[in-house]
C-alpha cells in the first residue's frame, strides 16, 4: 500500500496503542521512582550514592540505546527488541519489594533502566513513522501525555498503598499488575501493526549520507539541559532529609509534576508544530527556575518548583524529540534516536553525579550549576534552528 493510501486514523490508532503501553509502563516504573530516593535512604544510602545511582541508571538507560538502536536498524526487528526491553524494564520494579540492602535495590533500579535502554529506540523509531502523518510535535506530545497519565497514577497508587499499609515494599509489590498489563497491550499492538514503518509519509531528507551537523549540535544543546536537571530521587531525598514533605506527600508531589508533564507535552507539542523549532528556546527559560524553588524554598515554593520541573520533563519527552524525525534519515532512525539518547545520557550521568556531590557541600552551588547549564542550551538551539533552515533552503534551490 502506498504512503498516501494509508489513512491518518491508522496512524492515530497505532499512536494510541503505544500510548496505552506507555501508560501502564509509566504507572509501573514512575510509581517506583517516586519512592526510590527515600527507599534508598531508608536502606542507609548517602546523598552521593543516591545521585550516582540515579545518574548511572539514567546513563545506562540512555547510553545503551545507541547499541539497541543500531541493532534495531540492522535487524529491523522492532517488536522482539521492544518485548525484551519492556520485560526487563517492568519486571525489575516489583522485585524491589524483596531488596534488603541499598546495593541490591540500586542494582534493580539500574536493571530497570537497562530494559528501558533496550526498548526505547525501537519504540521511538516506530512512533516517528506514525507521527509524520499527524505532526511530530502533536504526535510525540500526545504520546507523552499518555505516558504521564500513568506517571500520575503510579505515584498516587503508591502513595495510597503507603498510607494504608505503611511501607515502601508494599508499594513496589502492587506494581506487578500494571507491568503485566503493559506487556499484554504490547503483544496486541505487535499483532495489529507488524510493520509500523509503512505508516510513514515519504519526505525529503536533510542529509542522505548520514547525520547532519545540526544533529550533533542538537545533542550537545539537549545534553546541557539534562546535565542541569536534578532527577527526582535527589529531590525526594532532599524532601525526606529536610522534612519538607512527609513520606506519603513525596509521591503526591511527583504525581503533580507528572500531571503537569502531561498537559505541558500536549500544549508544547501543538505550539511546536505551529511556531517551529525556535520555540525550543522557551523551555530552558521556564525549567531552569525549578532548582532555586525546590531546594531553597518552603513547601509552597517547592510545590511551584515541581510544577516547573514537570514542564521541563514534558518538553524533554515530546518536543525535544520532534526535530530528530527531520534530522535523521528514515533507514537510520533507530540509530539516530539511540545515539541522541546516548549523548543525553552521558550529560545526565555527569550532571547527576555533580548535583549529588554539590548537595552535600553547598545548595547554592547546586542551584547555580543547574540554572547555568540549562540556560546555556538556548544559544545552541538558536544555532541549530538557523543551520537547519539554511540546509532546507539549499536543498530547495
Amino acid at each position: 500500500m502506498a504512503d498516501k493510501d494509508i489513512p491518518t486514523a491508522a496512524a492515530w490508532k497505532f499512536i494510541i496503542l503505544v500510548g496505552v503501553v506507555s501508560l501502564f509502563s509509566d504507572l509501573t516504573y514512575e510509581g517506583a521512582r517516586s519512592i526510590s530516593g527515600p527507599f534508598l535512604g531508608m536502606l542507609q544510602a548517602s546523598a552521593l550514592a543516591v545521585g550516582v545511582v540515579s545518574g548511572l541508571g539514567e546513563f545506562i538507560g540512555y547510553a545503551l540505546r545507541l547499541v539497541s538502536g543500531y541493532f534495531t536498524d540492522r535487524l529491523g526487528k522492532y517488536w522482539p527488541i521492544s518485548f525484551v526491553g519492556y520485560a526487563f524494564n517492568l519486571l525489575a520494579v516489583p522485585l524491589l519489594a524483596l531488596a534488603w540492602r541499598w546495593e541490591v535495590a540500586a542494582g534493580l533500579l539500574i536493571f530497570e533502566r537497562l530494559g528501558k535502554a533496550i526498548r526505547t529506540p525501537a519504540r521511538d523509531a516506530m512512533l516517528s513513522h506514525a507521527v509524520s502523518r499527524v505532526g511530530p510535535g502533536w504526535g510525540f506530545g500526545f504520546h507523552e501525555a499518555m505516558d504521564q497519565i500513568g506517571a500520575v497514577a503510579g505515584p498516587l497508587l503508591v502513595a495510597g498503598i503507603i498510607y494504608l499499609k505503611g511501607g515502601y515494599r508494599e508499594g513496589f509489590a502492587v506494581l506487578l499488575l500494571p507491568a503485566l498489563l503493559a506487556l499484554a497491550v504490547l503483544g496486541l499492538s505487535a499483532r495489529l501493526y507488524p510493520r509500523p514503518q509503512h505508516l510513514e509519509v515519504s519526505a525529503p531528507r536533510l542529509e542522505a549520507g548520514g547525520f547532519s551537523g545540526p544533529y550533533w549540535l542538537y545533542i550537545i544543546a539537549s545534553g546541557l539541559i539534562g546535565a542541569g536537571y536534578a532527577d527526582f530521587p535527589l529531590i525526594a531525598y532532599h524532601f525526606g532529609k529536610t522534612g519538607l514533605a512527609s513520606p506519603s506527600w513525596i509521591p503526591l508531589l511527583y504525581a503533580l509534576a507528572m500531571g503537569v508533564d502531561a498537559v505541558a507535552a500536549l500544549v508544547l507539542g501543538r505550539l511546536y508544530d505551529r511556531l517551529g523549532r525556535g520555540f525550543l528556546t522557551v523551555v530552558p527559560l521556564l525549567s531552569a527556575l525549578f532548582a532555586p524553588l525546590v531546594f531553597l524554598g518552603g513547601f509552597n515554593w517547592a510545590l511551584a518548583g515541581m510544577v516547573l520541573w514537570g514542564v521541563g520533563m514534558g518538553a524533554q519527552e515530546s518536543i525535544i524529540k520532534a526535530p530528530l524525525a527531520e534530522m535523521v534519515p528514515k533507514e537510520r532512525r533507530g540509530t539516530g534516536f539511540g545515539l541522541f539518547h546516548a549523548g543525553f545520557g552521558i550529560f545526565w550521568l555527569l550532571g547527576s553525579a555533580l548535583l549529588g556531590y554539590l548537595y552535600d557541600i553547598s545548595l547554592m552551588a547546586l542551584i547555580a550549576f543547574s540554572v547555568i547549564a540549562q540556560l546555556s542550551a538556548i544559544p545552541l538551539f538558536f544555532l541549530v534552528s538557523r543551520r537547519l533552515a539554511r540546509l532546507r533552503s539549499c536543498q530547495a534551490a
